[in-house]
């Protein structure tokens, strides 16, 4: 049996780890985007994305079906852990643009209880790790890729 060294820098089980970095993510991202979803063509007339949001020259319905895809498609591709590394583009590309150009310069901001980050930033963040570290070994990415190596 391996011995728990609690004191040691060693990973335990970097993999399990990553799944539920992955599962958890992917989780809360994916409802972000499901609601999105389900309230596509009232949020596609809405002002916020009809006027505030544009991408590439284009409002409305363009940019919030990127969002949803991004945020719930590819979201549930990186909870199973298939293609992760691609689906992690889109994922990187949307949090980029909405802390960026939507909401720029809103990294830190005041809270009722104190100092607060913004929830792009921290999704950014942690996306950017999982397309460094990849999805472990708990994937289906590890599955299929294993056996052609």
């Amino acid at each position: 049996m391996k011995k728990l060294d609690l004191l040691t820098g060693n990973a335990i089980n970097a993999d399990l780890g990553l799944l539920l970095i992955r599962l958890i993510i992917g989780s809360l991202m994916a409802c972000y985007g499901y609601q999105k979803l389900i309230h596509f063509q009232e949020m596609a007339t809405s002002d916020f994305w009809a006027k505030d949001v544009s991408f590439l020259g284009m409002h409305g319905a363009f940019p919030l079906a990127l969002t949803v895809f991004a945020e719930f498609f590819c979201s549930l591709l990186l909870i199973v852990g298939l293609f992760t590394r691609l689906s992690l583009i889109p994922l990187l590309i949307c949090m980029a643009y909405i802390f960026l150009v939507v909401f720029p310069g809103s990294m830190v901001s005041n809270g009722e209880n104190g100092v607060e980050f913004n929830n792009t930033f921290v999704y950014f963040t942690i996306y950017l790790a999982l397309f460094f570290t990849g999805p472990g070994k708990y994937s289906l990415d590890y599955k299929f890729l294993r056996k052609r190596q």
